[in-house]
């Protein structure tokens, strides 16, 4: 009995562990990226950059997404989860410090090694939640999306005042979130030795046969295209949204927080849209209230430059950004049977997905470059979210891929 209740209780110190894991994994999949954001003006005028090389700066993570999203499953299967996301986290953080500089190739370097990190864990989370939580995976992708939402918002909003109220540069502002991959590089280590590495090693066979599969599967096809132009919104809004609303006659500092403020007003959505979808059979109504939303979001911005016009397009924009992404997380583990196969849907989504997503920053920057208005951009941005929505309706049927 004594053996029995000692190992109940290592059973479930390890649960929490791995709950803590996951969550601060969580805190480390956007701060790098959403910091850049609100102060890429600084950034631009201070390395002499275009508009369209400064958005490359948010698109290069997003490009090297595609390229490590098909690598990422082969990582998990060989080496498990837990010890391919502690290589993602090192990534993490090396390209974090590299990037911190006023060297030019090493900003971009440091950036693209940032955007492999993020790429690992990005993949293979939703692969881990699948596995040791099959039955609270709607509970699950609700805390760490929320969680990846709340340390996200609280990136954009610090730029800012770290760069210019502290007088630190932009160069300690992106380098601050170096501190939460090493707190979660010492969790993610234990997790690592402790899992089960044979159980990985006896599904190689399956997890071959089911990528060849998931590219043949309009399914998943579906979802990776939901997955991508949803992205799409995403960090295009990221890039440029401070950029937009300064243009209205916001100033930088508290166009930065209204970035952040998108996002926060998001963590609602982001918590509640995975467990409603795992209660309905199709999610397809879901899909329809977020496009609502993220039309009158950003066509609240092509109308009016009101601050009552800013305001309400910016609360339905963060609603729509967290709960679109939150619902693609969903779908990869709603619409695969098993954990690996969850893996290989991930890893797909995310290479095609993000390969549309990286052109996003780029295409903004380049029509803003072309134009000199935020009219066309806008209206670019409304046609993705019609796309958004009809890839979204066919991910959201009741199968599997």
């Amino acid at each position: 009995m004594d053996l029995d209740q000692d190992a109940k209780q290592r059973n479930k110190a390890y649960h929490i562990l791995l709950i803590t894991g996951v969550i601060l994994l969580a805190f480390n999949l956007r701060p790098a990226i959403t910091s850049v954001g609100p102060i890429i003006g600084f950034i631009r005028d201070d390395m002499g950059l275009t508009n369209g090389s400064a958005g490359l700066l948010t698109s290069l993570p997003l490009i090297a997404f595609a390229i490590m999203s098909p690598i990422a499953p082969k990582l998990g299967n060989r080496f498990s989860n837990e010890w391919a996301m502690f290589i993602g986290l090192i990534l993490l953080f090396i390209g974090i410090t590299v990037r911190s500089t006023s060297i030019w190739i090493l900003l971009f370097a440091g950036t693209l090694l940032v955007g492999l990190g993020i790429a690992i864990i990005n993949v293979l989370l939703p692969s881990l939640i699948k596995g040791k939580f099959p039955k609270r995976v709607g509970l699950m992708t609700s805390v760490y999306t929320t969680a990846m939402g709340i340390f996200a918002a609280t990136a954009s909003g610090l730029s800012v005042p770290i760069a210019s109220g502290l007088n630190l540069g932009w160069q300690v502002a992106l380098l601050v979130w170096a501190i939460p991959t090493v707190v979660a590089l010492f969790i993610c280590f234990y997790l690592a030795r402790k899992d089960p590495l044979h159980k990985n090693q006896m599904e190689n066979k399956f997890v071959k046969a089911s990528g060849q599969r998931m590219w043949r599967s309009p399914l998943a096809w579906q979802v990776a295209l939901f997955m991508g132009f949803q992205s799409f919104l995403f960090y295009v809004t990221i890039s440029w949204l401070p950029e937009i609303l300064h243009s209205y006659g916001t100033s930088m500092t508290t166009a930065g927080w209204l970035l952040s403020f998108t996002q926060f007003i998001g963590l609602p959505a982001s918590f509640l849209v995975p467990m409603l979808a795992e209660r309905f059979r199709s999610q397809q109504g879901i899909v329809l209230a977020l496009g609502l939303c993220a039309i009158g979001g950003y066509g609240g911005l092509l109308l009016g430059n009101s601050t009552v016009t800013m305001i309400i397009s910016i609360i339905l924009i963060g609603i729509t950004l967290a709960g679109a992404f939150a619902l693609a997380l969903t779908f990869l583990g709603l619409r695969a049977q098993t954990a690996k196969e969850a893996a290989e849907l991930s890893g797909m989504a995310q290479t095609l997905g993000y390969i549309l997503a990286a052109t996003g920053p780029i295409i903004i920057g380049f029509l803003f470059d072309l134009t000199q208005t935020w009219a066309v951009p806008l209206i670019t941005i409304l046609i993705v979210t019609v796309l958004v929505i009809t890839f979204g309706l066919g991910a959201g049927r009741n199968k599997y891929v």
